[in-house]
This record gives structure tokens, C-alpha cells and sequence, in this order.
């Protein structure tokens, strides 16, 4: 299984939109699953995307109004 990029919105509006909760779900799913050593998850600072936030991006895709219900969607594919 190839590496998965997960790169989570740190910027303030993202952030207090609902991305503190979705890497919070980010890190459980990891657990969850025992992907840690499968996932590559990082933070970035403010993409000037504010507007479509919360966004993360996965494997250099830009996912935008990103929630859990989307997130789990999203990394269960992945699996």
C-alpha cells in the first residue's frame, strides 16, 4: 500500500470551522485502523482558501467544506 498524504488547513478560519475536530478524527481513524506507519499527516499554515473551508488535502487532492462524515468517506476508500 502506497503512502497517504494527509496535509490538514491550519489557518485560523479553517481551524475554527471545524478543521481542530476533523484532525481530531483524522488521528483516530489512524488509530483505529493501525495506520500510523501507512499515513503521512501534516499541518500547513492558511492557503488563502478560506471561503471553501475547512480543507484538508489527501494524496494532492484539495477536499473543501470538509466534515467527518466526508473524512471517513473519503479514508475508507483509501483502505
Amino acid at each position: 500500500m502506497a503512502k497517504i498524504n494527509i496535509t490538514v488547513c491550519m489557518g485560523s478560519s479553517c481551524f475554527a470551522r471545524g478543521n481542530q475536530e476533523n484532525l481530531a478524527f483524522i488521528e483516530a481513524f489512524i488509530q483505529e485502523h493501525n495506520m500510523d506507519a501507512d499515513i503521512d499527516l501534516a499541518g500547513t499554515r492558511c492557503e488563502n482558501k478560506c471561503a471553501h473551508g475547512p480543507n484538508v488535502i489527501i494524496n494532492g487532492v484539495e477536499y473543501n467544506s470538509v466534515n467527518e462524515e466526508k473524512l471517513e468517506e473519503i479514508l475508507t476508500k483509501l483502505l
